[in-house]
């Protein structure tokens, strides 16, 4: 099997409402996209979803092979995401929320590098770059989402506006050597994720992209207390040292 040149990697917990329309708007963009002759995947890692999202994946894997359906145990969003970067073959590899708020042809957005290929090894869907909009986005959402980064700065990490976007894109290279370090199988797996990035000396830029707002959001005021202390964790770790083991980029 040849190798493709980008994986979409969906993770999902319950998505029986809109995974449906996710696929089938990835699938039309994709398509399209591929006639430039970058071949593409959509891995779907289903995170122990008690619902209809792994039968409704594997029925529209029938109809089009290049549809992957991993149908995991509950772990968490980074236990998937992490499952589904370890089983994807591209030499791109693309985070993407089961949701879809930001509008698949944003995708594009990614690959604005020399050659149409990406600018970063670690690209990371921003609503607060210069050009993002939001759209539909309550106050108080916004406000909450501007703390964690606030928080996320003084715990963990500067100089990124936005950490916590759904959509980011990783190069084969740096998705291997990082996902196998990624502890967090919680919300703050990000943060853990570009740390790790900062340390190893890849090129992290954010992209601006358009972001819609959609009722569904699964976090609760708990679990955002769990993601503050887990970016606190990271925090530490990183002053320990903890994620040297990463190693550089560029290092056999």
């Amino acid at each position: 099997m040849t190798q493709p040149y980008l994986s979409v990697v969906v993770p999902a917990y319950n998505e029986q409402d809109r995974i449906a329309s996710t696929l089938n708007n990835l699938i039309g963009y994709l398509s399209v996209w591929s006639e430039n002759d970058r071949g593409w995947e959509i891995v779907v890692v289903s995170d122990g979803s008690t619902d209809s999202t792994a039968k409704i994946v594997a029925e529209i894997s029938k109809g089009d092979a290049r549809v992957r359906l991993i149908d995991a145990p509950h772990g968490g969003k980074g236990a998937a995401v992490r499952n589904g970067m370890h089983r994807a073959a591209g030499e791109w590899r693309f985070l993407c929320d089961a949701d879809l708020s930001m509008p698949a042809d944003n995708l594009g957005r990614f690959f604005q590098g020399v050659g149409g290929n990406p600018e970063f090894d670690v690209a990371i869907g921003s609503r607060e770059a210069h050009g993002s909009r939001r759209f539909n986005e309550p106050r108080s959402r916004h406000i909450k989402g501007r703390l964690f980064n606030y928080a996320v700065k003084i715990l963990a990490l500067r100089g990124i506006e936005d950490t916590q976007c759904g959509f980011k894109l990783f190069s084969a290279e740096s998705a291997v050597r990082l996902f196998p370090y990624q502890s967090l199988d919680g919300w703050a797996f990000d943060v853990e994720l570009l740390v790790m990035a900062k340390r190893a000396k890849y090129s992290v830029g954010e992209i601006a992209i358009d972001w819609h707002y959609s009722e569904g959001s699964k976090m609760t005021f708990r679990m955002g207390l769990i993601a503050v202390f887990d970016v606190a964790r990271v925090g530490i770790r990183n002053v320990l040292g903890k994620y040297r083991v990463v190693g550089k980029k560029g290092e056999a």
